[in-house]
């Protein structure tokens, strides 16, 4: 029934186009679209256009903001000298939810993926440079995955950083709290063992 009437068919479609969003999915919000008063859904609309206009990058650390500059460059007690370097937005907000970093971001939109045509062109290096080359920083601490891509770019990264004489620092990565250590592969393990620090 629902494939026949063509505006709601057009709707679910849209909320198909989301990243993780399945057809069954799309339909069911198309759905709960329809049960909204028309204020509910123009708010809805409204939203989305004000993401759209209002959102840019910070013209610092390349993080989403709808102000000049992003919350976490504006603030006076950020410690300016450490910057963590990140693949995408959604890293900067999962690195927040911990609270335990004081320092700033630098996302760079992407990882160095040539298969992909991905180059380090289309990323936002030449911006970290350029905060690097200012003197204020001490510390580059790289945050990309640990794929291949993430440890391509990371390489490149801190190929890059070499001549600036700056602390370039990989995080660690190793066992997940509350897993067994039998059950990790040995990637893993290695990453645990080689990123381990003292007591």
């Amino acid at each position: 029934m629902a494939e026949y009437i063509e505006s709601l068919q057009r709707l679910a479609e849209q909320f198909g186009r989301l990243q993780g969003v399945g057809r069954k999915s799309a339909m069911r919000m198309a759905f709960s679209v329809l049960e909204w008063s028309e204020e509910e859904a123009g708010e809805f609309a409204q939203a989305i256009l004000d993401a759209k206009q209002k959102i840019h990058l910070c013209p610092i650390c390349q993080n989403m903001t709808d102000r000049e500059i992003c919350p976490i460059c504006a603030d006076p007690e950020r410690d300016r000298s450490v910057i963590c370097v990140v693949t995408d937005v959604k890293t900067v907000f999962a690195m927040e939810k911990v609270r335990e970093f004081y320092g700033t971001y630098h996302v760079l939109h992407g990882l160095i993926s040539p298969i992909n045509g991905i180059t380090p062109d289309r990323l936002k290096i030449k911006e970290l440079l350029e905060r690097v080359n200012g003197g204020e920083v001490k510390e580059v601490i790289i945050a990309t995955n640990p794929t291949v891509e993430g440890e391509a770019t990371a390489m490149y990264l801190a190929k890059l950083l070499k001549p600036f004489e700056v602390r370039v620092t990989r995080i660690a990565y190793g066992i997940p709290v509350g897993a067994d250590l039998e059950y990790a592969d040995e990637i893993t393990l290695k990453h645990a063992l080689n990123g381990r620090r003292d007591f």
